[in-house]
């Protein structure tokens, strides 16, 4: 085993895409992510519960957003709060040097209905964090709940335009945008 090295999350999850690239989603063990990464089978278990999770944040996105829609100035609005969190998701983890892994990711998601699976639970989980978020700011619960799912929507938007090659643009004003054409079509004023 080669000598101590930071991020071993993060080497896992490197590890586990090329080999899901590689040999396929099924055909690729724990065992070999582990190895890949240079880490041993029981340090993987220590920062994930299974091999799906290894391609997810752990929470990563739902802990910016909920801080982003908690510190956003106290007069904005319900949309204005999700828009506070998402350019601080855009500032914090949805970064130039994380699009080619998160295009890359998203293609090993989209090729498995396991993954696909997990991930359409992630984000409602990240609908209702947000949601709570609204709720504890003080937002009536039915407009938090439509605020919520109107952030998922913009999000969802903006990170499938962040994620093609063809884009350059940063998630930030990408979300912006989205943002304002919700706005734009009569949904939420």
């Amino acid at each position: 085993m080669a000598r101590w090295q930071p991020d071993a999350p993060g080497r896992l999850a490197a590890a586990a895409l090329d080999l899901f690239e590689e040999h396929g989603y099924e055909n690729t063990t724990v065992a070999e992510i582990a190895e890949r990464a240079g880490l041993t089978k029981s340090t993987f278990f220590r920062y994930f519960p299974d091999k799906r999770e290894v391609l997810f944040d752990g929470g990563t996105v739902t802990g910016v957003l909920v801080e982003g829609i908690a510190s956003a100035p106290p007069a904005a609005g319900p949309l204005d709060a999700v828009a506070h969190a998402l350019d601080a998701l855009g500032r914090t983890f949805f970064t130039a040097n994380r699009r080619e892994f998160s295009g890359r990711r998203q293609a090993v998601l989209n090729a498995n209905r396991e993954l696909r699976e997990r991930e359409a639970l992630k984000r409602l989980d990240l609908t209702a964090s947000m949601n709570e978020a609204l709720d504890r700011r003080g937002v009536p619960r039915l407009t938090a709940r439509v605020a919520a799912e109107l952030g998922t929507l913009v999000w969802e938007i903006a990170y499938d335009q962040w994620i093609d090659t063809d884009n350059s643009e940063d998630f930030g004003p990408l979300a912006r945008q989205a943002l304002a054409e919700v706005r734009a079509a009569g949904v939420v004023r």
